[in-house]
């Protein structure tokens, strides 16, 4: 393996397993620095653009527009909330919201808390749906007084997946595997309906494959979606038997936890639901397509085992104001754990200031 002018006492250690990590870690550090002299990739920030898009949008809206859009990269996570808070805090203008969604999904318990805090300053929240709008998403845009949906929107089913300490391993990528509670009903369901009367109880054999705390963690996960929906339901639905019922119908009904709700489907499960206006569904697209020039694949390969990844994740923005959440992180390629391994992590979210007709990217940090 070449030192690329270590110490030629440095190569025999790491040979070594115990030293293996530091001198490893350190090898790589060295390397990623030697070879920084390319040029990192960087994402655009299309603030002036967007704030364009935007007026165009509130003029067809009564009412305040705040923009969550997530990448297919990126997470609802809990934090979020915190970032809500700061942009929302003091730029509220009227009692009514329409909040632009687009996301796969994330926390079910950060769902809770941005309707939470939603409904902390609106009265009457309309959720904008013209793409996906998956798992936590949909669970964020229960929490909508009226969910608006284009010819290309879907929600999806809120039944979860984990991924459990104790969890599988996936022998290919050596990761962890998420279990589903659907995936195991789906097992016991045929089990039950193929079994003989000299036949086991399956769980003997299961337990050979899934830990016995996986089974009770996924069941628990399970319920959590379903009493977190029913909570979000909650903000606008006086009918609890309702709201339990759609959440149970949500976490159970599907075949698939990436099942595309439609409208149509939508209006049958008794969500209230409405087609977006054509004019608003495109100017929705159009600030979507800017968005995703934003966060468009950002990473430097230094070499084979190398490369910076400056993808941004998230925005979130209001008219005057964008805030987003941009990874800057460095990966190595460890061969002992095949897999890589991030270094000189700088990720943070940062706010857009607006100086005359420059803006300025500066950085804050949540706890």
């Amino acid at each position: 393996m070449p030192t690329y002018g270590l110490c030629n006492c440095a190569a025999p250690l790491l040979n070594l397993c115990f030293l293996r990590p530091i001198f490893g870690g350190l090898l790589n550090s060295y390397l990623i620095m030697k070879e920084k002299k390319t040029e990192t990739k960087k994402p655009p920030v299309l603030f002036h653009e967007t704030q364009k898009t935007i007026a165009q949008i509130k003029n067809q809206l009564e009412g305040d527009f705040l923009t969550y859009w997530i990448s297919d990269n990126g997470s609802l996570v809990q934090e979020d909330v915190i970032v809500l808070y700061r942009l929302l805090r003091n730029r509220v203008k009227s009692p009514t919201l329409y909040l632009f969604i687009k996301s796969d999904g994330g926390s079910g318990k950060g769902a809770l808390r941005i309707i939470h805090l939603l409904r902390h300053y609106y009265k009457q929240i309309y959720a904008l749906v013209p793409l996906d709008c998956a798992s936590a998403a949909t669970m964020l845009a229960l929490g909508a007084d009226k969910i608006m949906m284009g010819p290309l929107a879907y929600l999806s089913a809120i039944d979860t997946s984990i991924t459990h300490e104790l969890s599988p391993i996936d022998q290919k990528y050596y990761d962890k595997v998420s279990v589903s509670q659907n995936e195991l009903d789906r097992v016991i369901r045929l089990w039950d309906n193929k079994k003989q009367d000299s036949d086991a109880n399956p769980y003997a054999q299961l337990y050979n494959y899934i830990h016995p705390l996986v089974f009770g963690a996924v069941d628990r996960a399970s319920l959590l979606s379903i009493k977190l929906t029913t909570e979000i339901l909650s903000y606008h639905m006086d009918d609890e038997e309702r709201a339990i019922q759609i959440s149970n119908h949500l976490n159970a009904e599907y075949p698939s936890h990436s099942y595309p709700i439609t409208i149509r489907e939508a209006q049958r499960i008794g969500l209230n639901v409405a087609e977006l206006d054509s004019s608003l569904n495109d100017l929705l697209l159009e600030l979507n397509d800017i968005y995703s020039e934003m966060a468009q694949r950002a990473h430097t390969d230094y070499n084979e085992f190398n490369y910076h990844d400056n993808e941004i994740l998230k925005v979130l923005e209001l008219q005057g104001e964008q805030i987003f959440y941009q990874k800057e992180k460095d990966w190595f390629y460890r061969n002992e754990e095949h897999r890589y391994v991030p270094m000189h992590d700088e990720s943070s979210w940062r706010r857009v200031e607006v100086a005359g007709n420059q803006i300025r990217i500066k950085k804050f940090y949540i706890m």
